[in-house]
């Protein structure tokens, strides 16, 4: 890579973090901060210059990047940033937000001169790590050079879209179909285990068939090992995906009952005190308690 961008990166959870460690590997100056200091503070000894506030780390940002928790945060995080920001910055919109979310914030984006990529990623903690995330972009063709650098810092493949909201949509559309193969395999396993049917023995029933799925036992691996924690994606933020996901179809005339029941599943698994374990925590929501 020939040219060394400044990027901040706002939000360093699970992904916020990794991608910043990607940047920082590709060469690139990046400056990081998150509402709770003690989740960016570690990135220093991998080379980012944390910042103490949201106008420190933009000052000066060829590119921003956002990963955040929802839309009123990424809102509330850039009205911060806007004063800040030099007018043509690009901004990189990685969190998963709603349909009117992505409109609202491209819209202000040009209110503010800035050029807006809306550019969620497909991956969890350990492609993230990797830096082998499938980005999801869309953003003015004339731009895509200047932010090449950083899709390929972060991932392994971009996939290109032609106006902002178009990679929003192909997110949620992915995220439904992971979400609904995480709760059928919860699901599979807690009723195996509830028949009295050995585990393996489903496995072994599908093993190199049709039906067969490496994600599947990936996920099953998880729970019946007891290894939940650290999550590649937790349950609550796995909620908040599946509620994005029933409120797109419903404003589009499509019934996702997987959808509402899945983000019902969710709840019901944070309840129970397992929101910020992995997303395959959805097995506990099989059972009363």
């Amino acid at each position: 890579m020939s040219e060394k961008l400044a990027v901040a990166v706002l939000g360093t959870g699970i992904m916020g973090a990794a991608m910043a460690r990607n940047l920082i590997k590709a060469g690139h100056a990046v400056r990081v901060w998150n509402r709770s200091g003690d989740k960016a503070a570690p990135l220093a000894g991998d080379g980012a210059t944390v910042a103490g506030s949201v106008a420190e780390a933009v000052r000066d940002a060829d590119v921003v990047v956002t990963m955040l928790y929802d839309g009123d945060a990424v809102r509330e995080v850039m009205t911060e940033a806007y004063p800040a920001l030099r007018t043509g910055a690009l901004w990189v919109q990685s969190t998963t937000v709603s349909l009117e979310d992505v409109d609202r914030l491209a819209a202000d984006a040009g209110h503010h001169g800035l050029v807006f990529f809306d550019a969620p990623v497909l991956g969890t903690r350990q492609p993230a790590e990797a830096g082998q995330l499938t980005v999801l972009a869309a953003g003015p063709a004339g731009q895509r050079d200047a932010v090449t650098p950083v899709f390929e810092a972060v991932g392994s493949r971009t996939v290109w879209l032609e106006r902002p909201g178009e990679a929003t949509r192909l997110k949620l559309v992915a995220n439904s179909w992971v979400l609904a193969l995480t709760h059928a395999g919860a699901e599979t396993l807690s009723l195996a285990e509830a028949l009295g049917v050995e585990p393996d023995k489903f496995l072994e029933l599908i093993e190199g068939g049709p039906l067969d799925n490496g994600y599947l036992r990936v996920k099953v691996g998880l729970v019946r090992g007891d290894n939940l924690s650290p999550a590649s994606f937790a349950v609550n933020t796995a909620e908040k995906d599946a509620r994005l996901i029933a409120e797109a179809g419903r404003q589009h005339g499509v019934r996702l009952d997987l959808a509402e029941a899945g983000a019902e599943r969710f709840r019901r698994a944070t309840e129970q005190g397992h929101g910020d374990k992995d997303m395959a925590a959805s097995y506990y929501a099989s059972f009363d308690k």
